[in-house]
Order: structure tokens, then C-alpha cells, then sequence
């Protein structure tokens, strides 16, 4: 029992990075110990698992695709992203006043802070599991961080319901969600689809978008499995090298010191502020308010270290029992 509230608590951890833009899904599954077993699960869903499936063998089926596993892992995704997903809207929506004068969004640098300290330990985490770095590991690596602070420069599209666009945003965002550096929430940005799938139809359940959305996560969770386990077989250092450049690059998205570019968009009756993009990052000056975020920088980044220490107690407790 111990095990399966564990794996609900990291399945809603994996909910709630993805539901803040710059943060990845994989990215906890992985420094929480269960991206493997992730990665070889999804890749079970093959033609042997169809076969089952017509044949009525559902008891062969369920231990082919690890149900347990999924089951318990993706419903604490999914209450992660519904629960988080209204508090980081109710934080970000806040309003901060700075010498007389009300800033909108004026929290919402907490959350990029908490998460920036998450990431920065990744970085370690993922970086010493590689066995040899090697001039092709640390090329590699170099390539993955810059390919992750040039996805930042890039321009998101425009908003768009259409159904096929959405099945395309399923495959690619939430195919992001296994790629640890990558955010599903920013390539939804990018793709200009961020606030209608994961603020608007979340917080609305729009069953007809979101399962448009899902059947392409589907889609893309089975082609990026099979894909990712190729390449940790054949190419493991470099693909664990290219993985931490981007987790690292990708600290530039959440880098809490910066200016978040918004756009006020007509939706029905209603105006809507989109985030379209990052701007002029600064160090900080180390007032009252930047000292909290560095607090939460701090906090974010022991927090991975009490997943670690907690994993390996759980670990040798089973083990030894």
C-alpha cells in the first residue's frame, strides 16, 4: 500500500510541473526515481498487448502494460493537474503592491523559483548518471542546452480549437512530458494553445477538447517510449548527456528574475491575458521580495534531495522486509 501512495504523490508531482510553463513532467519521473520504469511501460503498449486485448485475455493484458502502475501513476498526474492546477492559477492571478504601486501577477516568480531550485538538482541527478563523458557526451550535452534556450526564443503560435490541431498538441505536448527539460505547458505556449487546454478546458472540463488532447497523448506517449528506449539501449551516455544540457538550458525558461510578455486575446464575452513569450532577464538586487524567491530557490532544490533520500529508504525498507 506504501508503494502505490508513493507512486500517486510522484504521479501528482509530474501533474503539477506540467502544469507550469518551463517545467517538465519527465523531469519528475526522473529524479523521482521512476522514469525507467515509465519509459518501459508506455513501451508495452505493442502488438502484443492489441492481440490480448481481441482475444479477451485481460488478465494477461493488465500484466503486460504494468496496469497497476499506470493507473495509480496517471490518476496522481491528473488530480495534480486539476488541484494545482486552480491554486497556480489563483498565485499567479495575485497582486503584489511594491511602493504604492499594484503589480499584477506579483507572485507568480515564487513559483518559477521553487521550480528553479526542482530543475538546478536535476541537473546533478541526471549528470551522474552518465557513465562516460566523453567528448561525444559532453558535444551532446552543449547541443541539448542550447537546442533548449533557442525554444525559448522561438514565437508561439496563435490560439486554434480546431480538432486536428489539438490531436497535434496532445502528441507533442504531452509527448514533451516524457522528455525531462522539455515542458509540455511551454511547447503549449509555443504552439498557442496553453491557456485553452490547460487553464480554460481543464478548469471548465471541455470533455471534447481535452479528449482530443488526451487520445493524442496517447499517440504521442506510445511513439516517444518506443523511441526514447531505443536510444537508451543504443546510445545511453549521449542521450543522458543531450537530456541534462537540455534540463539545464530549459533553467532559462523559469529563471525567476525576468519579464513574462502577455497579450490581452478576445474569448467570447471575455478578455484573456496569453503569455506569448520571456523578456529581459536581470540578476537580482536582493530586496525583501528577492530574498523570498531565493528562499524558494533553496527549498526546491533540498526538495529533490529528500525525493532521493526518501527513495532509497523506501528502496532498503522493501528490500530488507
Amino acid at each position: 500500500m506504501k508503494q502505490y501512495i508513493l507512486l500517486f504523490l510522484k504521479g501528482f508531482g509530474m501533474g503539477a510541473a506540467n502544469v507550469i510553463p518551463g517545467v517538465s513532467g519527465g523531469t519528475i519521473a526522473l529524479i523521482t526515481g521512476i522514469y525507467n520504469e515509465l519509459i518501459s511501460t508506455l513501451k508495452s503498449f505493442n502488438g502484443k498487448a492489441v492481440k490480448l486485448l481481441f482475444s479477451f485475455k485481460f488478465k494477461a493484458l493488465f500484466s503486460q502494460i504494468n496496469i497497476g502502475f499506470l493507473f495509480v501513476l496517471f490518476f496522481g498526474a491528473i488530480v495534480g493537474i486539476v488541484s494545482l492546477g486552480k491554486f497556480f492559477k489563483w498565485v499567479i492571478e495575485l497582486e503584489r503592491k511594491v511602493n504604492g504601486q499594484t503589480i499584477k501577477h506579483g507572485y507568480e516568480p515564487i513559483l518559477f523559483a521553487l521550480f528553479f531550485g526542482l530543475i538546478l538538482a536535476s541537473v546533478y541527478y541526471v549528470g551522474k548518471t552518465i557513465k562516460n563523458w566523453n567528448f561525444n557526451s559532453i558535444f551532446s550535452g552543449i547541443i541539448g542546452c542550447c537546442l533548449a534556450i533557442i525554444l525559448v526564443m522561438v514565437k508561439p503560435a496563435s490560439e486554434s480549437d480546431d480538432m486536428l490541431y489539438l490531436f497535434l498538441c496532445g502528441i507533442i505536448a504531452m509527448s514533451s512530458m516524457l522528455l525531462p527539460g522539455l515542458s509540455g505547458s511551454f511547447v503549449l505556449i509555443l504552439m498557442g494553445n496553453y491557456y485553452l487546454i490547460m487553464i480554460d478546458s481543464v478548469q471548465e472540463f471541455n470533455f471534447k477538447v481535452l479528449g482530443v488532447v488526451f487520445l493524442g497523448a496517447i499517440v504521442g506517449f506510445i511513439i516517444l517510449s518506443n523511441l526514447i528506449s531505443f536510444l537508451l539501449k543504443r546510445f545511453e551516455d549521449v542521450t543522458l548527456s543531450s537530456l541534462t544540457g537540455f534540463i539545464f538550458g530549459s533553467l532559462v525558461t523559469i529563471w525567476p528574475w525576468k519579464t513574462i510578455v502577455r497579450e490581452e486575446v478576445n474569448k467570447g464575452d471575455e478578455i484573456k491575458e496569453v503569455i506569448v513569450g520571456y523578456k529581459d532577464w536581470v540578476f537580482p538586487e536582493f530586496n525583501t521580495f528577492d530574498w523570498m524567491l531565493v528562499l524558494f530557490i533553496v527549498v526546491g532544490f533540498f526538495m529533490v534531495f529528500g525525493f532521493e533520500k526518501m527513495g532509497v529508504y523506501l528502496k532498503n525498507k522493501s528490500e530488507n522486509n
